[in-house]
């Protein structure tokens, strides 16, 4: 054979790299990790890499091209070594360990994936914001007809969603869908929410409008209630809570606290979210102290109204 075909004994660098589609900078890293043992330099004082080094590199070349952590390479190279060298007895994890814990990780990973391009899917034949809702949400107002559905009732429901959870925000749902189908209801939600705004600032907490407008409120929320009973939206309210609570059982730790008390605890809150109570507190509002003692004043009537039914 020629001589300038015959392969050398030992290969710098440079060479090593190109032959595994990897790059200098990345082999030095690898010295640098304890993933591959420093070789012997030559008389220029440079690193010569041989056969073994390259099947070695190769190896690694193709687990990280599969998604395996280089920490993971160097733990699994160095449990196989032990494994080879101790009694049959001794079992390391090596790389079969590492690959069962790889295929879990892909695996949720795909799933992410898949969730992600039903987000945008959804987005797409949308063609709103409303599709970034979670599906619990956009499923009880996908029938709406099209342009029903503001942008400020999207943004409530996704600060509903943050603060309540999923089941929360799908249940508030039913508020927007009643207004969404009776334009005079949502005739009248804009009156009161003008009515409300303009207690700004500037209007005393006693001034007499408070009072108004707070009567003004309840009386709304009561005819929307009362709208969203005859449609049967509450009949869809109870089968989503039964079917929720049925998937995810209250625990010990549901019970108590200010959030389970407005029937909303962290059974059916979104897992991993902080509280309800730590939301609110985090979340800024732009209410006066007038506007406040107006909802202050409607809840009160709202919960004397609840008090009569119970005693009927």
């Amino acid at each position: 054979m020629h001589s300038s075909f015959m392969p050398r004994r030992q290969v710098k660098i440079g060479d090593a790299a190109a032959f595994v589609g990897s790059t200098p900078r990345a082999i030095r890293h690898y010295h640098e990790i304890g993933l591959l043992p420093e070789p012997e330099r030559g008389g220029d004082g440079r690193r010569r890499y041989g056969y073994e080094d390259m099947i070695r590199l190769l190896w690694i070349r193709r687990m990280a091209d599969a998604g395996i952590a280089l920490d993971d390479i160097r733990d699994a190279f160095t449990e196989d070594a032990a494994s080879a060298g101790a009694d049959s007895g001794e079992d390391g994890e090596g790389i079969a360990g590492v690959l069962e814990r790889l295929e879990e990780t892909l695996a949720a990973q795909e799933a992410e994936l898949r969730r992600q391009r039903t987000v945008v899917r959804r987005m797409r034949a949308e063609g709103s914001r409303m599709g970034l809702l979670t599906d619990l949400v956009t499923e009880r107002l996908k029938n709406l007809p099209g342009g029903s559905l503001r942008q400020a009732d999207l943004d409530s429901l996704l600060v509903t969603e943050r603060i309540f959870g999923l089941l929360g925000a799908a249940l508030q749902a039913a508020r927007f869908v009643a207004l969404a189908t009776h334009p005079a209801l949502r005739e009248e939600s804009d009156r009161i929410d003008d009515a409300e705004e303009a207690l700004d600032d500037s209007v005393a907490v006693d001034d007499p409008r408070v009072a108004r407008v707070a009567v003004e409120r309840h009386a709304f929320e009561s005819a929307l209630q009362a709208v969203i009973e005859e449609s049967g939206l509450d009949e869809d309210d109870d089968a989503l809570c039964d079917a929720w609570d049925a998937l995810h059982p209250a625990t010990a730790d549901d019970s108590g606290g200010d959030e389970d008390a407005a029937g909303l605890g962290s059974g059916r809150r979104e897992a991993g979210s902080m509280s309800a109570v730590d939301a609110i507190g985090k979340m800024p509002h732009d209410f006066s102290p007038a506007r406040l003692r107006c909802m202050e004043l409607a809840e009160e009537l709202s919960a004397r109204d609840a008090l009569k039914r119970s005693d009927r």
